[in-house]
């Protein structure tokens, strides 16, 4: 895609995701949040990826995006792009992807960047990152499901102080609180990120897919619908072909040649 805000590529059933900004910090405006749902329409429908990964080019992550800068300039095409910016929120396409979706928080994610890494599944971050939602201070609130996502990781109580105060964290806090898993050397990332991602795509895909479908639809249901739910995931992947290479490669001693089906 030419002049693309995002770089996708794909190997051994990963997908990368690279937001292509580097000299405005991967900001979000209209064209990547265009090209951000796309994507992960793509991607959901490439039965050849199993796992995703989402990084910023540069030194920064995500720092928010461009339609509030908008906002604040007085922008005549504001109404127009708040409207437009409701239909395309990169957080709830990431959302979307049925796959595991791993964040290698490269740098500050701060306000829809923010958001970004809360909609994927997994977040790992260098020393150097910050992260925070600054939309209080302006008047505002995160809109890409930042008040929904957050309490969701680390608690109710410590979301309303994270929000309400406008509070900047650093990566050492941020795991913590649960908000990353963990926290590596800029130096590191790459090789962390890759380690946890051939983990996971060694996996089974159909399991991938209903283990994140069992755990994200569970925390919305009671604990008997949550039960329920997984029961009826665990019957349907005893009809799938991977199912019965699982077990012929535990008889057989071999590592398994799942194909997703």
């Amino acid at each position: 895609m030419p002049n693309s805000l995002l770089l996708l590529q794909t190997n051994n059933h990963i997908a990368k995701i690279t937001l292509n900004r580097p000299g405005d910090q991967n900001l979000v405006n209209l064209q990547m949040a265009q090209e951000m749902d796309e994507i992960c329409r793509q991607l959901n429908q490439d039965n050849d990826v199993y796992v995703v990964i989402l990084t910023g080019a540069g030194e920064a992550f995500c720092v928010g995006n461009e339609i509030e800068k908008s906002f604040h300039s007085g922008k005549k095409q504001l109404r127009s792009e708040v409207e437009i910016a409701k239909k395309y929120n990169v957080a709830a396409s990431i959302a979307g992807i049925e796959k595991p979706v791993i964040a290698a928080v490269n740098g500050d994610a701060l306000g829809q960047g923010l958001e970004l890494a809360l909609a994927c599944d997994i977040r790992i971050a260098v020393q150097q990152a910050h992260f925070g939602f600054p939309e209080v201070a302006q008047g505002l609130i995160p809109s890409d499901g930042g008040t929904q996502r957050l309490p969701r990781i680390i608690g109710r109580g410590k979301a309303l102080e994270f929000i309400l105060t406008a509070e900047i964290i650093g990566a050492a806090e941020a795991l913590e609180t649960g908000l990353v898993t963990k926290v590596v050397p800029a130096e590191s990332l790459a090789a962390e990120v890759e380690t946890l991602v051939k983990a996971v795509a060694g996996k089974a895909p159909i399991s991938l897919r209903y283990i994140k479908e069992a755990i994200n639809k569970g925390l919305d249901l009671t604990m008997e619908q949550g039960l329920r739910l997984e029961a009826d995931l665990y019957f349907l992947l005893h009809t799938t072909g991977d199912r019965t290479e699982g077990i012929k490669a535990f008889q057989q001693k071999r590592p398994p040649e799942f194909k997703g089906q």
